[in-house]
């Protein structure tokens, strides 16, 4: 079975969840309405599942090929590519200046999903160049950004982000590529990086590479490092192309998923030095990398959505049409569809709930992110930006768990033919497995939101998130829908340990950072738990007491988020359990 992409889930999440229509309503996308949004996202729906996702088994199979020094794509990538750039996609949300079309990001992660859903191997191209799109835009020099923004924005460049190296992968300290100033305004790169996406291809005719660097007076450690862009091509003044530059891909990396996703070890300056142009400031390159990495560390929980949806299509498609011994209650002879056996019916409830509930996830932060870009008032506006900053790492860590679980879970709906290649279903789970891995492991997103989100505004922005919830679960007791069951009892159960264990965890972090640090992976799905849930309870309240979401609301609260205070006391008691085996790992 091929995919299909949940259009109008995707349209209902933006509106009812997220909260689309108010932004619509406050003025904050003022060129945008409901008709607008339903005609990009069926546009994009039919070009992800009729263009894209036919390739995907393809790019599986065939993989990227590199034959010195040039890396060709799978058959009918290229063509597919250039007519996904040559319709717009690539800079929905760029700004106007260079040819984007200003839309919120909101409308972008709907659109992310459905092309990683279709390929996620295809998407990953597009996925860099937007976060080097956002950089050149928010760091680059006037120069920098006439000369390449337009090309980039069109699709007819790409753009990378080039940090790791192999002694430099999570600690950018350690990082040794270098950066001589030339004398002329540009600099000189070598190095070598490794795990570069698409840092070589035939899709387009220029990459634009953006490398961290570390110039000979810069001070030790992060402080010292800088942010370049480093054409394949160098570029002339007028935005033709010049002569080649001193770069080229060593090797390709063989991985165990994404196979069409060419993942490039990249060689600088083996001729004197490649030409990079500074971004930024001198010795402040890694903020500069954060404003891409930021970005694309929701693209990459919406990765984990898109692998979920996915395989959640595909099994609930075999599990309708596989056959195996007798349904409990059957009616006539023979043998029943597998998805009437209710431990069948558990796995595929499962996949849709925590899929949905992570749809919604990554939708929230979206939003908290175009406010944070789009508000006028300054409070209004560090309010969102602060949300923004606490859902994201949520967004990516939690996001991508789900798409391995739900992955995994189709395989064994499929049973034994989820084994074999043959289904498919076994590249969604090798597919999705990098994803809680790049763009900061999902352990890191964990430390990031314990150590440096919850204490923000003197924890001000997670206790408005606990207190948003609440409100959710208090309408849902309000509503008095027998539907619901016991949903607004297990999600205040939820909420109520994520407050204890934001509790605990804001009391020990300065004393205690290793006990604080121990719980912040149990944090983080509790987190996930806690929100996921309100959030499909949020989409059953506006579908009404009758509607079909209520189902998913009710199976997430009962069956799901039920976790929840067992994670709080893995976070509160937890701690001596792991700290005390520190002697067993010790160098």
């Amino acid at each position: 079975m091929s995919y299909r992409a949940p259009v109008d889930d995707l349209l209902f999440t933006l509106r009812h969840v997220a909260g689309l229509d108010r932004l619509i309503s406050e003025g904050l996308v003022p060129d945008l309405n409901d008709d607008l949004v339903a005609a990009v996202l069926e546009e994009a729906g039919r070009f992800a599942s009729d263009r894209i996702a036919p390739l995907n088994r393809m790019g599986d199979v065939h993989g990227a090929v590199l034959s010195e020094g040039v890396v060709t794509m799978p058959p009918g990538w290229r063509e597919a590519y250039g007519e996904w750039a040559a319709a717009g996609w690539n800079g929905l949300t760029a700004d106007e200046r260079f040819g984007g079309q200003g839309l919120p990001i909101l409308l972008q992660t709907a659109c992310n999903e459905m092309w990683n859903a279709a390929s996620m191997a295809f998407a990953l191209g597009p996925l860099l160049t937007a976060g080097a799109i956002e950089a050149l835009q928010t760091h680059g020099s006037e120069d920098l950004r006439r000369i390449h923004l337009p090309k980039l924005v069109s699709g007819e460049w790409t753009g990378t982000m080039n940090l790791t190296e192999p002694q430099a992968g999570s600690d950018l300290s350690a990082l040794r590529t270098r950066a001589e100033r030339a004398g002329d305004g540009t600099y000189r790169i070598t190095g070598q990086k490794i795990y570069i996406t698409y840092g070589e291809h035939d899709l387009t005719e220029n990459i634009l590479h953006l490398v961290l660097a570390r110039l000979p007076d810069a001070p030790p450690g992060t402080r010292g490092i800088s942010l370049f862009l480093v054409p394949k091509r160098l570029v002339n003044p007028d935005g033709s192309l010049g002569e080649r530059n001193d770069l080229y891909c060593h090797g390709l990396e063989q991985k165990l998923g994404i196979h069409a996703s060419p993942t490039c070890t990249m060689v600088y300056g083996d001729r004197g030095g490649a030409t990079g142009y500074l971004v930024g400031e001198e010795n402040r390159g890694l903020a500069c990398m954060f404003t891409m990495m930021n970005s694309a560390r929701l693209a990459v929980g919406v990765q984990g959505v898109a692998i979920a949806e996915r395989a959640f299509q595909q099994a609930s498609h075999y599990a309708r049409e596989r056959r195996q011994g007798r349904a409990a209650g059957a009616s006539g002879e023979g043998m029943s569809p597998i998805a009437q056996h209710p431990d069948v019916r558990r796995m595929l409830l499962t996949m849709r709930a925590q899929t949905e509930a992570a749809r919604a996830l990554c939708m929230l932060t979206a939003e908290a992110l175009d406010r944070a870009a789009r508000e006028k008032d300054p409070e209004r506006k560090r309010r969102a930006g602060e949300r923004a900053a606490l859902l994201t790492p949520v967004a990516k860590a939690w996001s991508t768990d789900i798409g391995i679980e739900v992955a995994s879970l189709g395989v064994q709906v499929h049973g034994g033919m989820g084994y074999v290649e043959e289904t498919g279903a076994a590249q969604h789970l090798r597919d999705a497995r990098i994803a809680a891995i790049y763009e900061g492991t999902n352990g890191i997103q964990a430390i990031d939101l314990v150590m440096r989100k919850l204490p923000l505004s003197g924890g001000e922005a997670v206790a408005e998130a606990i207190g948003r919830m609440r409100d959710t679960v208090e309408r849902v007791r309000r509503a008095n829908a027998p539907a619901f069951g016991r949903t607004a009892l297990r999600l205040a159960e939820a909420v109520d340990a994520l407050e204890e264990a934001t509790a605990w965890l804001s009391a020990v972090i300065g004393s205690k950072p290793d006990d604080a640090l121990a719980g912040a992976a149990p944090y983080l799905e509790l987190f996930g738990l806690a929100v996921g849930g309100t959030a499909l309870a949020e989409k059953a309240l506006a579908d009404g007491a009758d509607g079909p979401r209520i189902m998913m609301a009710r199976f997430f609260a009962e069956r799901i988020a039920v976790r929840a205070p067992s994670l709080a006391c893995a976070v509160t008691e937890g701690a001596e359990a792991v700290n005390g085996g520190a002697d067993m790992f010790a160098a």
